[in-house]
């Protein structure tokens, strides 16, 4: 669909079916990967199925390729997929999502926030008839209280004024069943803001709520600017509410310039008060030029998102896949990168 590999199919490839599939998206990681392997690693076989580890590096620049490359060398059930640079995280959870082999999909971070213990109850509620399993955070150990209360107020203010029930103080630490899987591998959009896309599908859901811990070892690469820009691509891509509040605050301001000239001649006619010209002058300029900008801008962006689209670029290329202890293939084995229109 968007990558330049075909999606994985077990069937056609002659593989057994993949019962689970934990997919885990990595950038400059290096530091936590051997904590993660182990952890989930530990969990995932002694649940007894068959399962794979899916591992997307997001064009890393410490040691993350190498190293999850070596991990599908020496264990058959870890998939390494190596974009071909930094797409950013929603890239390569789609990635992920297409190469993904299981009945029911896993996503969870490396940093081993999310603990992999839980996995155990996620497919309990998935094999009890759920399509979706949100993990809620109860609580977020390890962050400050600016990055615990605005992430509290965004999901908040996402929800009121979106039109999809985005489930509140969840992140990408999920089960999704297969039916999911494909519906979400249907979406062709560019702009893709998953938990979004994750709630916009429907089907059942069931909520299980955690604590969230600190990371095992590195530092986290969101900074407040990354995540601010996450939160505005979020507000685009599920609301118009923006452009009619921009519209509102025109109308508002055309009617305080009408009320502010009536006033003005009141003062002059009536009262005999002078007109003071420049003062006023440049006070109406300046409301008026900045509500001009902001809405101007405003619609920049809506129309900036449409131009991407229209583009049909695929989402992310991948450089290198590696699959049951085996290079899938290179980029120069495959003739042209084909979209789904």
């Amino acid at each position: 669909m968007n990558a330049l590999f075909d999606k994985w199919d077990p069937e056609i490839q002659g593989e057994r079916t993949t019962e689970l599939s934990v997919l885990i998206p990595l950038y400059n990681e290096y530091e936590v990967i051997q904590i993660m392997y182990a952890r989930v690693t530990s969990v995932l076989v002694s649940l007894g199925i068959s399962y794979e580890l899916v591992l997307i590096d997001d064009g890393s620049r410490d040691g993350t390729p190498e190293m999850i490359n070596r991990l599908a060398e020496e264990d058959s059930a870890v998939t390494a997929i190596l974009l071909s640079r930094n797409f950013g995280k929603e890239a390569a959870l789609t990635a992920g999502l297409e190469h993904a082999a299981g009945n029911a999909v896993v996503i969870m971070d490396a940093d081993m926030q999310d603990p992999p213990e839980l996995i155990p109850d996620m497919l309990r509620a998935w094999k009890e008839g759920a399509d979706v399993v949100c993990m809620r955070r109860r609580s977020r150990a390890g962050e400050s209280w600016f990055k615990r209360y605005s992430a509290h107020c965004f999901y908040r203010l996402l929800n009121g004024i979106s039109d999809v029930d985005i489930p509140p103080d969840t992140g990408d630490f999920r089960l999704l069943s297969r039916k999911a899987v494909n519906a979400l591998n249907k979406l062709n959009e560019r702009n893709r803001y998953m938990k979004g896309l994750f709630a916009w599908i429907g089907m059942s859901t069931t909520v299980i709520e955690y604590d969230r811990m600190p990371r095992a070892a590195g530092v986290t690469k969101w900074g407040h600017l990354a995540l601010f820009n996450l939160a505005f691509q979020g507000i685009t891509s599920f609301s118009t509410v923006p452009l009619r509040l921009a519209m509102a605050g025109g109308l508002l301001t055309a009617l305080f310039g009408v009320l502010f000239t009536l006033w003005i001649v009141v003062k002059a006619l009536v009262l005999g008060d002078p007109v003071q010209g420049y003062p006023s002058l440049i006070s109406m300029i300046a409301i008026l030029g900045g509500v001009q900008l902001l809405s101007i801008g405003l619609l920049g962006e809506y129309l900036g998102r449409t131009y991407y689209e229209a583009k049909q670029r695929p989402v992310y290329l991948v450089r290198e896949v590696m699959r049951r202890g085996k290079n899938a293939g290179q980029p120069a084995d495959i003739p042209s990168v084909t979209t789904e229109a």
